[in-house]
């Protein structure tokens, strides 16, 4: 059976080093991107001169029809899905909460939280026993600032990486019997374009004394955390939180 992948927000940092991860392992990929075509493009193109499978498609995780739209392209390009990685996601401006507008706060939910449980409903119509499908493998990419709270930063962020930590484990609990399994990864302070777009390019490298191991990590360390769920090496692990975030 051919391992069709859909990796949301798979254009830069962490999930366009586990499309190529997971490329490298056999699954034909779907790389989503919401407005970076040329980013897509490339990680693209870098599979494919691999020898892989790739395919870039559009969608804003925070809008339904999108999605709809990114699930019928994959189904008629690549075939059933059978693994998906909720990586798209977003983050604020550095601000207190009591600083937040509404319009921040829709936002921030619509794309980290709704967005996320979309993408797998429409996953879970395809994979599951239930609806006819073979199984399969979600991982949600949340963050160690679920458990952290990010105070005087983004609580934003952090409380939308607490519901997807929660997701997860209901999930999990709901599919297993269908052949789903499902696990979520944790990144700490991991080097990408990710803080720039907080307002802080430095915020990684300026806090890495605070890590117990010293530094940041990087991409790609994270991206073989989220291929190791995804394969059948994790083939009895559901509902894990896994922290990449170097003992922080």
């Amino acid at each position: 059976m051919n391992q069709v992948l859909l990796m949301t927000g798979g254009s830069r940092g962490i999930g366009a080093a586990a499309a190529v991860l997971a490329a490298r392992r056999g699954f034909a990929v779907a790389v989503n991107y919401a407005s970076q075509s040329a980013a897509a493009d490339e990680v693209v193109r870098r599979i494919r001169s691999e020898g892989g499978t790739a395919i870039a498609v559009q969608a804003d995780v925070g809008d339904e029809a999108q999605v709809l739209a990114m699930f019928a392209a994959i189904d008629a390009r690549l075939g059933r899905l059978t693994a998906l990685v909720n990586n798209a996601g977003v983050v604020d401006r550095q601000a207190r909460v009591d600083e937040m507008s509404v319009a921040r706060l829709e936002r921030m939910m619509r794309i980290n939280v709704i967005g996320s449980f979309v993408c797998a409903r429409e996953a879970v119509r395809r994979m599951s026993t239930r609806h006819g499908g073979h199984g399969g493998a979600i991982v949600n990419v949340s963050s160690a600032a679920s458990r952290l709270g990010s105070p005087g930063q983004y609580v934003d962020y952090a409380a939308s990486k607490g519901a997807i930590d929660t997701f997860t484990l209901g999930l999990a609990k709901e599919v297993a019997d269908e052949g789903i399994r499902v696990n979520a990864v944790r990144p700490g302070l991991i080097e990408t374009e990710i803080h720039a777009s907080g307002g802080m390019p430095e915020r990684a490298a300026a806090l890495a004394p605070t890590v117990p191991m010293k530094r940041t990590g990087s991409a790609d360390e994270v991206a073989a955390a989220i291929v190791w769920l995804l394969s059948p090496e994790a083939s009895y692990t559901t509902g894990a939180l896994l922290d990449v975030a170097g003992g922080r």
